[in-house]
């Protein structure tokens, strides 16, 4: 374990450190920030819009920062040759993977910690809210977005394992399109009576193998109160769990392919 963190540690100080990442990092904090300034709306308007964009646009942000941040491991440790320091030593490639994984996802937990506490306090000045409970719930979709992102990143990182950074940014930004516009659409043809067999399996398989991002969107029931989860904390919980094993599966998948690639 000593391994994996300190290849962890090196990484989040990687993702501090270049430059793209801060950027556009920067990009969304402006966004946040200014914000507020659709105060030509009513107050209903304006508390539905500002909530609606503030947690759109960290979404936005995080995903830009989870894929730019993961596309390039494997590519760039091999590019430089340093994969050949790090694997002359008592390190193992799935120790390796692992480590760099780890990292991406701490710094991306970091800077999602970060937009968020500037959207608590954008939110608390621009709508002169004083009351820590009022403000909670909004806590909850950036944490969701955060295990969303996690997974982005597992994505990424087991196409770095084998295609080129340009390529994965295209694979994994359509992945997460579909996984996040199409996975509802593939649930209502399973469901739907009026539909065939053979497109309800076509529909099963692809909602099986793809990622379904979408779970991880709970803005809804922040945007509109009347809308509510039926159990909160059972689908919270069944949603991180079904990351955490999707991101096993990844990890796995990533480690078979890495250890039969020739460096």
């Amino acid at each position: 374990m000593k391994t994996i963190f300190s290849i962890a540690a090196t990484t989040v100080g990687e993702a501090i450190r270049r430059k793209v990442l801060l950027v556009i990092l920067l990009i969304g904090l402006l966004f946040l920030v200014v914000a507020p300034a659709l105060n030509i709306l009513t107050a209903r308007q304006e508390r539905t819009v500002l909530v609606g964009l503030t947690l759109g646009v960290i979404q936005l942000t995080s995903a830009l920062i989870a894929i730019m941040l993961t596309v390039y491991m494997v590519p760039n440790e091999i590019e430089r040759r340093t994969i050949y320091t790090i694997l002359s030593k008592p390190v193992q490639r799935w120790q390796f993977l692992v480590g760099k994984y780890l990292g991406a996802v701490a710094a991306l937990g970091m800077m999602i910690g970060f937009m968020t506490i500037v959207l608590l306090i954008t939110f608390a000045l621009s709508q002169n809210e004083r009351h820590l409970a009022n403000l909670a719930p909004l806590i909850k979709a950036p944490v969701m977005n955060f295990f969303q992102m996690s997974l982005l990143s597992a994505v990424a990182l087991m196409f770095s394992t084998f295609v080129s950074p340009l390529v994965n940014i295209f694979l994994s930004s359509g992945i997460y399109m579909l996984g996040t516009l199409f996975s509802p659409l593939f649930q209502t043809l399973v469901e739907a009576p009026s539909v065939n067999n053979v497109t309800k399996l076509f529909a099963r398989i692809i909602h099986f193998v793809l990622p379904n991002f979408s779970n991880f969107n709970v803005q809804n029931p922040l945007i509109n109160p009347g809308q509510v989860l039926v159990d909160e904390r059972l689908y919270f919980i069944t949603t991180i769990g079904y990351a955490f094993l999707y991101i096993g599966i990844l990890l796995v998948t990533a480690v078979l392919i890495f250890d039969r690639r020739e460096v």
